[in-house]
C-alpha cells in the first residue's frame, strides 16, 4: 500500500525508471487525461475591439461557444501578440457578469426595465430622429441638437462612414471622436 502510494510520486518514478522529468515518468494520471484547450475546435479570425490598432485575433469555439481567444501570427500587425487588455477579451465575451440586455429607466421611474435590443435600438432611432428634426435649422441645413462622440476602437475607415451618415444623411455638425482628445 505504502510502496503503491510511493510510486505515483513522480520524482520517485524518475528515479526508478530514468528519464530526464519531462517524459511519462513525470505524468500523474490527472496529466494524463489532460487535453488540449482548443482540440476539436473551429477557429475565426477576428479584430481585438479595444482600440483602432487592428491587433489580429484567432477564436477559438466549439458548439457555438467561445473556448479561447489568441493573438493570430499571421497578422501584420501585432504578429500573435495582444497587449493585456486583448488577451483578456475572452472575459469580454464569457464573463458570467457580463451584461446581455438592455437596461431602460423611464424618464423620472425610479426603477431599471429590461429591453431587447430591437426595441432599445428602435427608441435610440426615433428619439435621434425626433431630435434631429425639431432642431434642424434649414438655413444652416444642419442641426446642433444632436452630437456624436466615437470611440477609440473605431478606425480611419469607420470614423470616414460614421461623419458621412451624420452630417449628409442627418446634418449633424458636433461631431468628435475619443482618439483624437
Amino acid at each position: 500500500m505504502l510502496a503503491e502510494l510511493l510510486l505515483k510520486w513522480p520524482l520517485l518514478r524518475q528515479m526508478r525508471g530514468g528519464g530526464d522529468g519531462t517524459g511519462a515518468e513525470a505524468l500523474s494520471e490527472r496529466t494524463r487525461g489532460l487535453r488540449k484547450k482548443n482540440e476539436e475546435t473551429q477557429v475565426a479570425r477576428s479584430i481585438c475591439p479595444y482600440c483602432a490598432v487592428g491587433c489580429g485575433q484567432l477564436v477559438f469555439h466549439r458548439e457555438n461557444k467561445v473556448v479561447s481567444i489568441e493573438g493570430d501570427p499571421a497578422s501584420p500587425i501585432s504578429r500573435g501578440h495582444l497587449c493585456p487588455k486583448g488577451a483578456a477579451s475572452h472575459e469580454l465575451v464569457t464573463h458570467a457578469g457580463r451584461a446581455t440586455k438592455v437596461k431602460y429607466r423611464a424618464p423620472y421611474a425610479s426603477t431599471w426595465s429590461e429591453l431587447d435590443l430591437e426595441t432599445a435600438t428602435a427608441m435610440v432611432a426615433d428619439r435621434i430622429w425626433d431630435s434631429r428634426n425639431r432642431t434642424f435649422d434649414a438655413d444652416a441645413n444642419h442641426t446642433t441638437g444632436v452630437a456624436h462622440l466615437g470611440g477609440a476602437t473605431l478606425d480611419i475607415e469607420e470614423n470616414y462612414l460614421i461623419k458621412k451618415l451624420f452630417t449628409a444623411g442627418l446634418g449633424m455638425v458636433c461631431l468628435s471622436n475619443q482618439a483624437r482628445i
